[in-house]
């Protein structure tokens, strides 16, 4: 298979939820509508920020289904769709659906909780996957840091070889630059290398990406493709210092208690989310009215995403 690469955004969407915990895909619509008017070429749904692990499998179906349709009109977005996970029957079954419904490319993450044992098990499990859907690109999602499996993804691209026709790369979110570097140009380039730490893209253009997926790509679209453009220019002083603002924003996320506070920069923004599910706890108002004293000291309100009018408590 010729592998297209994605370039640009690829935001990881947050699963939009009721007041009482029940999926509302109603908003993906308007979830879509944004995303696509701030400059974002992909959606990652059903990920780590998608909540996908918490989700039902018939849930993920639905998520499927609404991102799908959002974008049958324009085909702005290519929706990569995460069908990994613990059983195999399932990640399966998910990956067919996906690609009958229409989605540009799946993505797997390995079983973390029975741990395949070598990399040569990982590329069977993948392949596994990737064999119902000869036709759809498959993307690994390397994510030690919640998976708990850190192979070297050298060895893994090493060991599919010819194995797996249409393994198209690596959605890579883990810190190991050389790692990182030495898949990307692996082959002469073969593989699509989606960059997955937000916090570090400036490192990753440097090395050559030309495609990232972040969750803080829904709410801050302009300044990283601002980002971008500084760094294709040359000046990589301005470039350094939106990476700076990015950051700033970031501690932010580490503040008000990690991923959970994304679905409050969302509300901030205009669209909200709702919150998050259990184990995850829950983002309450008075936190929501500190933030968003924090977002406007940064002053960052004018390389955030547009959406409508921010919301307020």
């Amino acid at each position: 298979m010729k592998i297209e690469k994605i370039t640009g955004l690829v935001a990881a969407p947050f699963a939009p939820m009721r007041d009482n915990g029940d999926l509302n895909p109603g908003i993906i619509p308007k979830y879509y509508e944004m995303l696509s008017s701030n400059g974002i070429s992909g959606a990652f749904i059903n990920g780590s920020t998608g909540e996908g692990p918490s989700l039902t499998f018939s849930e993920k179906k639905l998520v499927t289904d609404a991102w799908v349709k959002a974008n049958e009109e324009s085909g702005a977005i290519k929706i990569i769709n995460l069908v990994g996970g613990t059983s195999l029957a399932e990640c399966r079954e998910l990956a067919l659906y996906s690609s009958q419904k229409g989605v540009y490319a799946i993505s797997v993450i390995p079983p973390y909780y029975f741990k395949l044992a070598t990399i040569t098990d990982l590329v069977d499990f993948v392949g596994e996957i990737a064999d119902v859907v000869p036709g759809l690109p498959v993307y690994y999602y390397h994510i030690p840091a919640l998976t708990g499996v850190n192979f070297p993804m050298l060895d893994l691209i090493r060991e599919i070889g010819e194995n797996i026709p249409n393994f198209a790369g690596i959605k890579y979110t883990y810190f190991d630059l050389m790692d990182y570097f030495s898949c990307l140009k692996y082959d002469h380039y073969r593989y699509d290398m989606l960059w997955g730490i937000d916090e570090a893209l400036l490192s990753a253009l440097v090395l050559g990406c030309t495609g990232t997926v972040g969750s803080t790509y829904n709410y801050l679209a302009p300044l990283y493709l601002s980002l971008i453009e500084q760094f294709k220019s040359g000046d990589l002083s301005e470039a350094r210092k939106l990476q700076g603002e990015a950051n700033e924003v970031i501690y932010l996320l580490f503040k008000y208690g990690g991923i959970r506070t994304g679905k409050a920069f969302m509300r901030y923004i205009g669209l909200d989310c709702g919150k998050f599910r259990s184990p995850l706890n829950k983002f309450e108002d008075d936190k929501f009215r500190s933030l968003s004293e924090d977002i406007k000291a940064l002053g960052v309100d004018k390389v955030m995403s547009v959406c409508s009018q921010k919301s307020t408590v």
